[in-house]
């Protein structure tokens, strides 16, 4: 297994400060969130670093399930705006959300999961033209969200043909253990941070409930060689999560 660290935890700090830290702790990969003030990476800092680069596509104002056209049309350019990015950096991996229903979009379900599906499937097709797995990550337990359920992610991911990002922290505020989380197939990617099952809180790992023991045992079980990333608030809980892992 590789660690890595979602930029999440360290605004605002430059990019070339974070990659500093991260290459200063030995931490090998970064992933960063492509949006202000990460929305322009630049490979001359990046390969300034001995740290690799994962992107994860914008969350702000993003929604590919909108009923809205012009909101998902300039969704789906932003996420491959991503994946030239991710291309740009070496990097193999883009992290994406499926979508939102909004209130109004309640009374149409039907139509707000075809408009997601027919726009990750453009986005994934474009990810398969520059070689890069664009992983859709499931959601915490927040009203709208898409994919809380990691059944639902499982059906769409085989319905669009693309990787998973398995969130630890979303599924176990949707009530998931961990054998329920691992069961999914197409799984390239992994999110870690501690939570008491009530929100989505992104604590250090072992701050709270979430068994992280039992996690690491099954991934190395399942000869799991990808990439996990802590997904904490700060510095602090990114020092105290590496800690922590160290440990299991």
């Amino acid at each position: 297994m590789k660690i890595g660290v979602s930029s999440l935890a360290l605004y605002p700090d430059s990019l070339g400060d974070i990659l500093s830290f991260l290459e200063n702790i030995k931490v090998e990969y970064c992933e960063i969130i492509n949006e202000y003030p990460y929305h322009k990476v630049d490979s001359a800092i990046t390969n300034s670093y001995n740290v690799k680069i994962l992107i994860h596509a914008p969350l702000s104002d993003i929604n590919l399930a909108s009923s809205n056209y012009a909101i998902r049309k300039a969704s789906i350019s932003q996420i491959k705006n991503s994946i030239e990015t991710a291309s740009n950096m070496d990097s193999n991996i883009v992290v994406v959300h499926p979508g939102t229903t909004s209130v109004i979009a309640t009374k149409f379900k039907d139509k707000v999961h075809k408009d997601c599906i027919s726009s990750l499937k453009e986005c994934s097709k474009y990810a398969d033209e520059y070689g890069i797995d664009m992983c859709v990550e499931n959601m915490p337990n927040i009203n709208g969200f898409l994919c809380q359920d990691i059944g639902e992610l499982q059906k769409l991911a085989d319905e669009i043909d693309s990787s998973i990002t398995m969130d630890v922290g979303h599924a176990h505020t949707n009530k998931f253990n961990i054998e329920d989380m691992l069961s999914l197939k197409r799984i390239k990617h992994i999110h870690l941070s501690d939570n008491n099952g009530s929100y989505d809180s992104h604590n250090a790992l072992g701050s709270d409930e979430i068994d992280f023991k039992s996690l690491i045992n099954r991934l190395r079980r399942l000869n799991y060689k990808r990439v996990l990333t802590v997904e904490v608030k700060n510095k602090e809980e990114v020092l105290k999560s590496l800690e922590y892992l160290d440990k299991i």
